[in-house]
């Protein structure tokens, strides 16, 4: 397989692993482009090289710019944006996982604590419904705990001990 073909099939497949995060096509084909460029691009050399729209470029962009994982960068001489995102895999994963924590799992668990502590009228679908969702509520908050504390070692043991263990 040559460079072109290889780049082609990785960012297709990024982008699609992407829609199973939760998170559009292209802003992960975006963020898969910039993880692999040499240098940083501009939205045009993006919207190019991507083959997608201006509107849809800008969007994606200021999202992965919210998420914190692309940054601008200036280039000197240069009147454009650039963009560059987080080239080590390690911190990118710890970024990601902070994010999604703050942005779906802490939300999901505060839902779960206010549910799971309703009164307890004494119905049996009431007794059932606060056993069901505190239950839930430890286990989320017992993964996200986890989670948080593997994330916040900054490439010690742990961290490469269980990236090894997944691949």
């Amino acid at each position: 397989m040559e460079y072109q073909e290889a780049k082609d099939k990785f960012i297709s497949t990024w982008g699609s692993l992407g829609t199973l995060w939760g998170i559009n096509k292209a802003m992960a084909q975006i963020q898969s482009l910039l993880f692999i460029s040499t240098k940083p691009l501009s939205m045009e050399e993006i919207m190019e090289e991507l083959k997608i729209s201006r509107g849809n470029t800008s969007m994606n962009l200021r999202q992965l710019m919210d998420w914190g994982i692309v940054t601008k960068e200036l280039v000197p001489g240069e009147r454009k944006e650039f963009f560059t995102t987080e080239k080590d895999v390690q911190e990118l994963a710890r970024h990601i996982a902070k994010e999604r924590s703050r942005r779906e799992i802490k939300p999901v668990i505060k839902i779960l604590k206010d549910v799971s502590s309703i009164k307890d009228d004494g119905t049996e679908k009431t007794k059932e419904l606060i056993k069901q969702t505190k239950a839930l509520h430890d286990l989320a908050e017992t993964a996200d705990t986890m989670m948080n504390k593997i994330v916040n070692q900054e490439h010690n043991w742990i961290t490469k001990s269980l990236l090894k263990l997944i691949k």
